[in-house]
């Protein structure tokens, strides 16, 4: 499961938080010259997305547009009865139906008038959606995440801070408690406890007289270990053993 109950909470991230980064973004694209930006996403790769619009899809593949001038528009092919539910909890007012993602980009720079566009990390596009673009007439440009995006904002610190300290709530409440269990059963416990508590992903390591690993069907002995990697509300943070945290 990637994710539970999608919500916005306004009081740890306030429109604010889009506004000041939409604008970072059309400085971008106003000294480059560039009339939009193109933002791709899907389950495994939408925290750019998430970062200009708290858009995060529970399936499916989406673009978000970022025109220099005006209000970011989401093409998904999601079916048009989630796009309310969309709209509750992102900033997004127009959401256009896109079966074909680049068809779609294809039609809004013609009625647009757009010849070039920006593409945010184009490298790492799906290589489907990266031949079609390169496809047609419309010129594209890379830009580097970090081009808009240089560190963490006044808005993400407290999240990664959140994060760390549900990652450290859980392991002080659970590890004193593993010895003897199955590895998977004490796996379990703790997905459990982070899922109840607002995490979105995990990912977790034991190491149990080895490197961290997988569970693997072994009973947890003295001194065992866990590694955790956990994302909430888009801010991902890992804890190893004896170490420090690191934000991802």
């Amino acid at each position: 499961m990637k994710r539970g109950l999608i919500t916005w909470h306004k009081g740890e991230l306030p429109p604010q938080a889009f506004e000041t980064r939409l604008a970072a973004a059309h400085k971008v694209l106003s000294d480059r010259e560039l009339p939009a930006l193109i933002v791709y996403s899907d389950v495994s790769r939408s925290n750019q997305g998430r970062y200009f619009s708290n858009f995060m899809p529970y399936w499916n593949r989406a673009l978000l547009v970022i025109p220099r001038e005006d209000k970011p528009v989401l093409l998904c092919a999601l079916s048009p009865r989630v796009y309310p539910w969309i709209k509750s909890v992102t900033i997004l007012e127009e959401i256009k139906p896109s079966p074909n993602l680049t068809q779609r980009v294809f039609e809004m720079a013609a009625e647009r008038g757009w010849k070039r566009i920006g593409v945010l990390d184009e490298g790492g596009l799906p290589f489907d959606l990266y031949s079609q673009l390169h496809g047609g007439d419309l010129e594209t440009f890379d830009v580097p995440f970090a081009d808009v995006r240089p560190g963490p904002d006044e808005w993400e610190l407290p999240m990664y801070a959140r994060a760390e300290l549900l990652t450290r709530e859980v392991l002080a409440a659970e590890l004193p408690h593993g010895v003897g269990l199955g590895d998977h059963e004490f796996v379990g416990r703790l997905e459990r406890r982070y899922r109840l508590a607002g995490a979105e992903d995990l990912v977790i390591l034991i190491a149990n007289g080895s490197s961290p690993a997988p569970p693997a069907g072994a009973i947890l002995r003295p001194g065992f270990g866990v590694a955790v990697a956990l994302e909430y509300r888009g801010h991902w943070v890992r804890v190893a053993p004896g170490g420090d945290a690191e934000f991802l």
